[in-house]
């Protein structure tokens, strides 16, 4: 008894690296169908994310500080903790994004930042993604949530500069 499995394909063309867009020739993944990454995937990587930042702080920052007789408990947008703090946060997502598409709360959950043309991420795309897209997604968090309703599953951060999170092999 042969099987015929030309008839049970599964239909990629959702999903698949054409309807990404028209330079889908050096896009980074390889293997269709493309999994955009929803918004409680990358909210528990985000949290993840908190941990290593809040963790950064408290095994640096927070020793330079005591050692320099700097408050720890100084309140307000420009306390020098408040800036430290700010600065490691940023720090974090930017360099972690440019250098590896992923910050490690990605890199544990299997996701990854990338163009939706395909290209590499530039500075100034992840410099604005992180820096302007990000602080308004933190500001008004509320914005976060259409993710779980966007096709490409596009946060307000990723929608500014074209990319999106997607699941990497």
């Amino acid at each position: 008894m042969e099987n015929d499995y030309s008839n049970n394909q599964i239909d990629t063309t959702e999903h698949s690296v054409e309807n990404l867009s028209p330079a889908y020739d050096s896009f980074p993944i390889g293997v269709l169908p493309i999994r955009f990454a929803g918004f409680w995937m990358r909210f528990w990587a985000y949290l993840m994310d908190l941990i290593v930042i809040g963790s950064i702080n408290r095994i640096i920052i927070n020793p330079i500080f005591r050692g320099m007789d700097i408050s720890l408990y100084d309140s307000g947008v420009l306390a020098p903790i408040s800036i430290a703090t700010a600065i490691t946060f940023y720090a974090y997502f930017v360099l972690m994004t440019k250098y590896f598409g992923q910050t490690l709360g990605k890199m544990v959950f299997g996701l990854k930042v990338v163009n939706l043309d395909g290209s590499p991420l530039t500075w100034s795309t992840v410099i604005f993604r992180e820096f302007i897209g990000r602080y308004i997604s933190v500001t008004i968090f509320i914005l976060y949530i259409i993710v779980a309703f966007l096709p490409k599953k596009q946060g307000i951060h990723d929608l500014f500069v074209d990319t999106t999170v997607i699941y990497k092999n």
